[in-house]
């Protein structure tokens, strides 16, 4: 028997092991299938990354080949354009993605957080205007994941820091890299404050808050301020833990808000967002200023969001703005989870 043959056999073995485990009751015919979904795919982790490689060496032979071919041929060969990139600004405000929920969520979850964390990065990263990304609470499976199968890369994540402290600790620790010199600069959307002379801009910073976006948020969000934090609940639950971050941060004595979407869109679906979503947001706001545009490019597709005419959105101000539940995803029929 071969050495695939031998992973593959591992994994029924798994599978049947993991049937009569915990409390006794047999999985059912749905749970066996992923767990069985999974072993095999867990299995064949080495087959697909030989495959990667050997397509890859595979792919710069054949230019190697090309490039030959042309030389021989007399054919000048493309000059290399030098991509035209734009050093980002960053900006002194932090986002922080709250990661204190590993023992609510179940393993598939944690592997949607996870992506979510990661797009949330690069989301950040390839932005004109940055924020601050910090992951707060990080530890658990979760950390485990990121440190196993996701090979550690975010060790090498720039602009990004990790705590074990929870977000009240780290939302003090905020407040002294932004108010460093290297804490960003009053531009973009923050360039109203550039002109403050030294006690205006240290009133500024004095004056920094610390926001929880929570649907339960009896205010809206209007804007962005400097020298501040706007934590996001890092929770996959799909709405069984509804309206813990609120809870958290009340308990905490931290201020909470809510998206103002209910003030510039009107939604076909409820309006409920995954993390990296939200994270997708603030940052876009920082790029325009305008949550109208922000909502509009981010919104998932499939949730048939539009904007509102001027008119309605006044309206809609002067009426208190409407709530976003609590941050969440689907699965579709096949139990696959939906970002």
């Amino acid at each position: 028997m071969d050495e695939a043959s031998h992973s593959q056999q591992d994994c029924q073995d798994d599978v049947t092991g993991v049937e009569s485990a915990g409390n006794g009751i047999p999985l059912s015919e749905i749970e066996q299938k992923k767990l069985k979904r999974k072993a095999e795919w867990e299995a064949k982790r080495e087959d697909r990354k030989h495959e990667r490689k050997a397509k890859l060496q595979a792919k710069r032979e054949r230019k190697r080949e090309e490039k030959q071919q042309a030389i021989e041929q007399g054919i000048p060969l493309p000059q290399p354009t030098k991509a035209n990139y734009k050093k980002a600004t960053q900006l002194p405000v932090t986002i922080m993605i709250d990661c204190d929920f590993d023992d609510l969520m179940h393993d598939g979850e944690r592997t949607s957080l996870a992506s979510q964390v990661t797009r949330s990065y690069s989301d950040n990263k390839n932005s004109p205007f940055r924020a601050h990304l910090t992951i707060c609470s990080f530890g658990g499976k979760l950390k485990e994941r990121f440190e196993t199968v996701l090979a550690g890369q975010f060790k090498a994540w720039r602009g990004v820091r990790t705590f074990e402290t929870d977000f009240v600790e780290t939302a003090e620790k905020a407040k002294q890299w932004m108010a460093e010199e290297q804490g960003g600069k009053l531009e973009g959307v923050f360039s109203k404050y550039k002109d403050l002379d030294e006690e205006g801009r240290q009133k500024l910073k004095d004056e920094g808050e610390v926001i929880y976006l929570s649907s339960e948020g009896a205010e809206d969000l209007l804007e962005l301020k400097p020298y501040s934090t706007y934590i996001i609940g890092g929770l996959v639950d799909k709405n069984r833990e509804k309206g813990i971050c609120h809870r958290r941060a009340t308990k905490a004595g931290v201020k909470t808000a809510r998206l103002p979407i209910g003030q510039y869109m009107d939604m076909s679906s409820r309006k409920v967002l995954a993390t990296n979503h939200v994270n997708e947001i603030l940052v876009k706001w920082l790029e325009c200023g305008d949550w109208a545009e922000a909502f509009f490019q981010v919104m998932p597709k499939r949730k048939g969001g539009k904007l509102k005419s001027v008119r309605d959105a006044e309206c809609t101000v002067e009426q208190g703005g409407a709530a976003i539940e609590d941050f969440e995803e689907h699965e579709d029929e096949n139990g696959n989870i939906l970002c």
